[in-house]
């Protein structure tokens, strides 16, 4: 493997808390040596004057329809959107056709993700086939391969079943994370409990569903002592209690997506499933909830929750599956809201997109260190681009972010040291 140089990069480092310009070499698959003037003449050499080089991101949250249902997306394809969104870590989801429930089917994902543009790290299901009854066996999906269990899409319905989840998972040392929704409150609900979904005569799907099993699940993993890990959270009342519950000293940690600190309710005005996620866009009291959360730490990780579906199933309105993508826009949505704003430095960004999620599944990765993986992000701070889903490289282009002006675009990203996506203005020589 050829070596790589890249040269004159603002390097942000969240793992040493350093931001500096230097250079920084990539051989045999890990950072050699970072900062300052290096010198390596047999390397291959990146110009990255005015550009700035992350830690590749890791997406704790996505959707990869692989296996069962590749219409949507393959993992082959949701890789590639990652790498052109700087993401080099892809956490997928169990929710696939079979659910990922068995050793069997992690290692053949693992096995099949070997050439990916991404790693690819699997969430396995908290119970066999996501019922929600009998438990997966958690030692053997982790020695397959499996980062996490969760049943995500579909929650665990029994507090005393998801006691027992949370106690197996502590044992197993695998993180639970918990979609939490009451399906009792939800009934038929498609989109927020809120004043614009009555004025379109839609029926609702109140914040309560998600305050309730967010103080549900913290309560049943602080009575046993065990780490619990809140997924999207979308509601002011959800955050409140997961801020609570920290500096009460209970393990909790919680991830959002950008549109949830950056989009409202008022969209769905438009009548576009493109608009439709679960949990919904909400109010503009909850964006705001969530922005501060994000903003005091109360929130860990910005992730994207990418659900793909195709034009057809989103066609209908009222008929649509919920879900959008998100990880060729993450960063540059997540820069834009946070950083241009002075919310939070590019720093503490880098913490939220790379090194917590490394950090909560035990990762290698979210830092610039020597020997440290060659996973890298190099973006441009200062590009201006508006979304077009045409433009972008996954098979689906049902994105919330659609016709929207960010700033900060990734450049080119590195894998283990080799580049599996360039933008046309990096200079190479």
């Amino acid at each position: 493997m050829a070596a790589i140089l890249l040269k004159h990069g603002r390097l942000i480092d969240p793992m040493g808390e350093t931001d500096e310009v230097g250079d920084i070499l990539l051989k045999n698959g890990v950072i050699a040596a970072v900062g300052g003037e290096i010198t390596e003449p047999a390397a291959e050499l990146f110009d990255c004057t005015g550009l700035t080089v992350l830690p590749g991101l890791i997406d704790m949250h996505t959707h990869l329809r692989d296996p069962g249902q590749t219409e949507k997306e393959d993992l082959f394809t949701g890789c590639a959107a990652a790498a052109a969104g700087g993401v080099t870590g892809v956490v997928c989801m169990p929710n696939t056709r079979p659910p990922l429930d068995s050793p069997e089917l992690i290692g053949a994902l693992l096995s099949r993700a070997k050439t990916a543009k991404a790693h690819v790290y699997p969430v396995a299901c908290m119970t066999k086939g996501m019922a929600g009854q009998e438990l997966s066996d958690y030692a053997a999906l982790k020695k397959a391969g499996a980062v996490a269990v969760s049943d995500d899409g579909k929650p665990v319905a029994s507090a005393g079943q998801m006691l027992s989840v949370i106690g197996a998972a502590k044992q197993a040392g695998l993180l639970p994370i918990s979609h939490c929704e009451d399906m009792t409150i939800i009934k038929n609900g498609i989109v927020h409990a809120g004043e614009t979904a009555r004025r379109l005569g839609l029926a609702g799907m109140h914040r309560a569903s998600e305050d309730s099993i967010t103080a549900r699940e913290i309560s049943l993993a602080e009575s046993i002592g065990a780490p619990i890990h809140i997924a999207h959270v979308s509601t002011r009342g959800a955050a409140a209690v997961i801020r609570d519950a920290k500096r009460r000293g209970v393990r909790v940690t919680a991830e959002t997506c950008p549109h949830y600190f950056m989009l409202t309710d008022d969209l769905i005005s438009s009548l576009d499933a493109d608009y439709r996620m679960n949990p919904p866009l909400r109010e503009e009291a909850d964006r705001q909830a969530i922005l501060e959360a994000v903003c005091d730490g109360t929130i860990d990780c910005i992730v994207t929750d990418h659900a793909p579906h195709t034009p057809a199933e989103k066609a209908d309105f009222y008929k649509a599956p919920n879900g959008v993508i998100g990880m060729e826009t993450s960063f540059a949505a997540s820069y834009t809201a946070l950083v241009k704003t002075g919310r939070l430095t590019l720093l503490d960004l880098a913490k939220k997109m790379s090194l917590a999620p490394a950090r909560l599944l035990s990762l290698s990765g979210g830092g610039l260190g020597v020997g440290m993986p060659a996973d890298l992000a190099v973006v441009d701070e200062k590009e201006v681009w508006t979304v077009d889903p045409e433009r972008l490289h996954g098979k689906s282009k049902n994105c919330v972010f659609k016709g929207q002006t960010l700033t900060g675009r990734v450049k080119a990203t590195f894998l283990a040291g080799t580049l599996v996506y360039r933008d046309e203005n990096i200079e190479r020589k």
